[in-house]
């Protein structure tokens, strides 16, 4: 024996004190003429490791604080647990801990992308869909570290994807007897969004869902002007450009090639009749307003005999609008040239909301709705065809009865509604994942669910989410 020494270490709170060990602890001669180490200390199995400060308990304590919560919150946690420790200690927990290393690869593998920087570069995150666990993490988001990454690792039997093609083509390459399945949430969506622009184009018939209400007379409504600028003066001159070659007797390939624009652009150029519904999301011809929902509003206490445009400012502002009063000062203005005020005219539901409708259940959409529904569908026979192919796609996907895609996709692409025929290209391509996603039961949801856990613990990690630390979180916390 060398020599004797007195050490303290922290240890899990008793009671809700905190808890310090004093050990005396001996230390050796090392006899060995090989060993570097002229002495050692003894160390209590379980409880002490070298230099360490904190029990083997509380360490463990500590850093599945860390793992859950991260450096700051983790950090207000243990002074509640009567283990004040600093965010830098928690921080270097996790980074002390063994890089996981992948395990073997799933049966049922899910697969998505996360942005490390948003808009500049993305990681790949790999989970298993039947345990619901992140397998691992690849650095990039390409085909080639995927197919890589499922070569090393053969075993994947069902992929579930999003519509990305980096994934396709990896898991093709990778493990190209393995079921790719596309994911059905992106399938609904992606139809949603081509059902929201045929609406859009269909703009007029939504006139149909309006009730005149009794006694209402019309007059001048005040709207805003036309818009301005270097986007809106190009987009009226290239409109202008399209037509007049198609007059002429141009293909759209020949166009797109003349003006440098892609054919898709010419086409949604060449289906607008005029270049202000290009300028607006729903194809009016008018930009929506904030003040739109309060404009009932304020027409009623104008009526009322308050032409305070600050007063009314700020009783709007408490009924949540959130713009400036000279918005208001110049809606009102008109009125003041007026005598009698006008009742604001009823307006058509906005293209979107149309679209929630057609979207939505018809035994879970309220009577009213479905009564505007009808009326517009019954106005415009090409939404209701719309609305018809939209439902059978529901029951379908929810049937999972996959086997009759191909004969929604011929039904579908009859319609003539160009929105729902570039909907249905783009299942072309990736026909087969997009059977087996209406057929089978395994769906990216998984993956979605621990996407959205990546975004909670950058939020936590913020200026310290470096790749090796959000890595860690996310693969080591339970």
């Amino acid at each position: 024996m060398h020599s004797r020494y007195e050490r303290r270490l922290s240890d899990t709170a008793v009671a809700g004190q905190e808890v310090v060990i004093v050990l005396l602890v001996r230390r050796f001669f090392c006899d060995s003429p090989c060993c570097r180490k002229k002495t050692f200390s003894e160390q209590v199995p379980g409880l002490t490791v070298r230099y360490g400060r904190r029990s083997a308990g509380l360490t463990e304590v500590l850093t599945a604080v860390a793992l859950a919560l991260g450096g700051r919150a983790g950090s207000r946690l243990g002074a509640t647990l009567a283990a004040a420790v600093s965010r830098s200690t928690l921080i270097r927990l996790i980074r002390a801990l063994p890089d996981p290393a992948p395990a073997g690869v799933p049966r049922i593998l899910g697969v998505d992308e996360f942005a490390l920087r948003r808009g500049h570069s993305y990681g790949t995150l790999l989970v298993d869909v039947e345990t619901r666990r992140p397998v691992d993490i690849l650095p990039e988001r390409s085909a080639d570290s995927f197919a890589a990454w499922l070569t090393a690792r053969p075993g994947a039997e069902v992929i579930c994807r999003d519509r990305a093609g980096c994934y396709a083509d990896g898991a093709a390459r990778g493990t190209p007897l393995a079921i790719q399945v596309a994911d059905r949430w992106h399938l609904w969506h992606n139809l949603g969004e081509a059902a929201e622009k045929a609406v859009a184009r269909h703009h007029h018939c939504l006139n149909a869902a309006i009730t005149i209400p009794d006694g209402w007379e019309p007059g001048p409504v005040p709207g805003p002007p036309p818009r301005t600028g270097r986007l809106p003066d190009r987009t009226r001159q290239r409109h202008a450009q399209i037509h007049q070659l198609l007059a002429g007797g141009a293909s759209v390939k020949a166009i797109a090639a003349e003006l440098g624009l892609a054919r898709n652009t010419v086409r949604r150029f060449a289906r607008a009749a005029s270049p202000e519904q290009l300028l607006v999301n729903d194809g009016t011809g008018r930009r929506p307003s904030i003040l739109d929902e309060h404009a009932p509003y304020l027409r009623q206490r104008w009526a009322e005999g308050c032409t305070d445009a600050a007063l009314l400012w700020r009783e709007i502002r408490d009924r949540g609008y959130q713009g400036g009063c000279s918005l208001v000062r110049q809606y009102l203005a008109p009125l003041r040239d007026t005598t009698i005020i006008p009742a604001p005219p009823p307006r058509p539901p906005k293209a979107r909301k149309v679209t929630s409708w057609i979207m939505t259940d018809p035994a879970s959409l309220a009577d009213d709705d479905a009564h505007q529904l009808d009326l517009i569908c019954g106005a415009c026979p090409e939404l209701a065809s719309l609305r018809a192919h939209v439902s059978a796609f529901a029951e379908m996907m929810t049937s999972r009865r996959g086997k009759d895609l191909d004969k929604w996709i011929t039904g579908a692409a009859s319609t003539g509604l160009p929105e729902l025929r570039s909907y249905i290209t783009g299942l072309r391509r990736d026909q087969d994942a997009v059977t087996a996603g209406l057929t089978l039961r395994w769906s990216s949801g998984v993956v979605e669910g621990h996407i959205n856990r990546v975004k909670m613990l950058k939020r936590q990690m913020y200026g310290r989410a470096s790749p090796d630390l959000l890595r860690r979180r996310i693969l080591l916390a339970t």
